[in-house]
């Protein structure tokens, strides 16, 4: 029997677009020969559809689409389609009134559902907020093989690989019980550095513990902060990956499964990446692709000031919407130095994008003038720096609202992190592109872009010199910050390995920069809460599954 894998990239809410997605998907399954096509988690609305769930009328439309769509597929294909389905017993026994299900439609009706029964909660994930579990194995016949039906983490509670376990019941070992001859998962499972072989590992233990081959489909995509990387797969009983779809690209793969080996026989195998810079790049273009489509915007503006995050940020944006939809401008002050000029300028020949010059040191007059009285007798401080990214984010924000461009936001996850960065200013925008990517891997990004494109896309002076906000004179960022590679590693041992500052003092770094760190992180709560959405790439993002409160006491020490 021959499975098709879809690999789709839904847009949040389209229904109908959707259900066309997979109708198109059913097409090519039938062209191929299929006789069963998988589609992602929640395909028929995308996922995260966060709380239009809550809207009677949304649920009601899904049903509606989901009825239309039986009838409108091939009759002679089997399809998986996430959907969500009424717990009609809610209002009797109590519990939430939905279910996250697959629905299993041929021959123009909906032959069965399927209900996800393990919940996440963590991190981005809040399906209890939506959801019942569903309280039983899940599987069917079809050409006289018993299929099992995993939803996403029904598959990611295997105690024997991960040590421990996080829900009460295995619905893998569920399934191995009934005597299922394969399982297939249909996911929606967001990107983050690495995730990619976590999987892999994971279900290769699972499909030689169990003796099941697995079949893994994955959504591809970005929804608001979250990517999705597709990479869909599928394991032999010995656990070897017989197929593997592409990475950030919707695709439709072909796999055959052996009805007298009881296996499934090995397929296309799309490489991996050779280096996690190379994954993120992919991750952060598409990224940037699908929110400003999403959004049905066309054209995007950011402001290059010579630095090497606006520098990579500009790099992105063209990769993902074109040269000729990227817009860079220049707001030199009166402490800006002759490189940043030029080197933005550089960039931008680099990249073939316009750029626009608009000197703010009138306008820095002007609010000096406005503030002269109220500031007599204090000194030159942070206010008045401050002032100067607020004009430029003014200035980029008119230039959006007059053309109807995105701004982009080019700030990096250590600035972010530690609040240096300035609300209204160069925290403006509809999307932070690189909000989750630290100072030290912005460097290495742009290394491995020089490299990959055999010519220099980021200028090296850019590069080489050091990263500094010029807002007064012969300022860098090392007059307020430690060291990046220092910084970072604080950073990583706090926001991502939760270790106290006792911890991170013992493995070797200075007690004042650490205590110091620590009380930057905790004081720039305020400014995170009103930061534009940030691409998620690493498992700890500053976005929807960071939950600090802003008006606390305790401090980790």
């Amino acid at each position: 029997m021959k499975i098709a894998i879809a690999q789709l990239n839904p847009i949040i809410g389209d229904l109908p677009g959707n259900a066309q997605k997979i109708l198109e998907a059913a097409q090519q399954a039938v062209s191929a020969n299929a006789s069963l096509l998988l589609t992602p988690e929640l395909s028929l609305c995308g996922y995260p559809p966060r709380d239009l769930l809550l809207n009677p009328s949304f649920v009601e439309a899904m049903n509606t689409i989901l009825q239309k769509l039986a009838k409108d597929l091939p009759p002679n294909l089997a399809v998986l389609v996430g959907t969500v389905v009424k717990n009609t017993e809610a209002y009797i026994t109590g519990g939430k009134t939905l279910f996250n299900s697959i629905a299993w439609l041929e021959a123009g009706k909906i032959r069965q559902y399927f209900h996800k029964r393990l919940l996440p909660t963590y991190d981005v994930f809040d399906e209890k907020r939506y959801f019942e579990p569903g309280l039983q194995a899940n599987y069917f016949s079809l050409d006289d093989i018993n299929i099992g039906v995993t939803i996403c983490e029904d598959l990611w509670n295997d105690e024997d690989f991960w040590g421990k376990r996080s829900y009460a019941v295995n619905p893998i070992a569920d399934l191995s019980i009934s005597g299922v001859d394969l399982i297939v998962n249909l996911s929606a499972s967001p990107y983050t550095v690495g995730k990619q072989k976590l999987r892999e590992a994971m279900l290769q233990h699972s499909a030689v513990n169990f003796q099941e081959p697995v079949i893994y489909t994955n959504q591809v995509g970005g929804n608001d902060d979250l990517i999705f990387d597709g990479r869909s797969f599928a394991l032999n009983l010995q656990g070897e990956i017989i197929c593997r779809a592409k990475g950030f690209e919707t695709d439709l793969l072909i796999v055959k499964f052996d009805k007298i080996q009881r296996d499934l026989q090995l397929g296309s195998i799309s490489p991996v990446y050779e280096c996690e810079d190379e994954e993120i790049w992919s991750a952060l273009v598409l990224g940037v692709r699908d929110y400003v489509n999403k959004c049905r915007f066309s054209e995007v503006v950011l402001g290059l000031s010579g630095g090497v995050d606006s520098a990579l940020v500009a790099a992105i944006a063209t990769a993902a919407l074109g040269k000729e939809n990227v817009l860079g401008i220049l707001m030199p002050s009166p402490y800006s130095s002759e490189h940043s000029i030029s080197d933005a300028l550089a960039l931008a020949d680099n990249l073939e994008i316009q750029t626009h010059i608009l000197p703010i040191g009138e306008l820095m007059q002007g609010f000096d003038n406005s503030l002269v009285e109220l500031f007599a007798g204090t000194e030159f401080g942070i206010a008045e720096e401050n002032i100067q990214s607020r004009i430029r984010g003014n200035l980029l924000m008119a230039i959006a609202n007059k053309f109807g461009y995105l701004l982009l936001s080019t700030g990096n996850k250590s600035e972010i992190a530690v609040g240096y960065c300035t609300l209204y200013g160069d925290m403006n925008g509809g999307l932070a592109v690189i909000a989750d990517v630290p100072k030290t891997r912005v460097y290495s990004l742009c290394h491995w872009l020089n490299f990959h494109s055999n010519r220099e896309i980021i200028p090296q002076n850019i590069l080489t010199k050091l990263p500094s906000a010029e807002l007064k004179p012969c300022q860098v960022d090392q007059d307020y910050l430690p060291p990046y590679e220092i910084l970072d590693d604080i950073l990583q041992r706090l926001v991502h390995d939760h270790q106290s500052g006792e911890q991170i003092v013992a493995s070797g770094h200075d007690s004042a920069i650490v205590n110091r760190v620590l009380q930057m992180v905790a004081r720039a709560e305020f400014k995170r809460r009103q930061a534009p959405p940030g691409l998620k790439i690493t498992d700890r993002a500053f976005g929807t599954g960071w939950r600090m409160p802003i008006a606390r006491v305790f401090s980790i020490q």
